[in-house]
């Protein structure tokens, strides 16, 4: 996680097609499982919904900065500090506990 201009940077990884979509930790990225598929946008969009909901924030504050045709996304949250994005992702399940996404 590295904070920039307001912005808060954190790197997930995305599953998309998923027959359980959810956001887990795995260390300290974000595997975020979403049922859409990666045709349109679609995967992208549930990404950004699930992980909002995730965190407790609204989805206009998260952007895709990187990643847009690949797993590995780095995105950007703006208003949120580094160290209180990190409490809130530690509090989120890890691989073993999965947490309800947004679809």
């Amino acid at each position: 996680m590295a904070e920039q201009q307001a912005m808060t940077t954190l790197e997930i990884k995305v599953k998309p097609g998923s027959k359980r979509p959810g956001v887990i930790r795995d260390g300290e990225r974000l595997l975020v499982a979403v049922a859409e598929r990666a045709v349109e946008g679609a995967a992208n969009e549930a990404t950004i919904a699930a992980l909002a909901k995730a965190l407790g924030l609204a989805p206009s504050r998260i952007a895709l900065l990187r990643g847009r045709r690949g797993r590995i996304k780095l995105v950007g949250i703006s208003g949120i500090s580094a160290e209180e994005l990190r409490g809130r992702v530690e509090s989120l399940g890890n691989a073993s506990a999965p947490v309800e996404a947004a679809r």
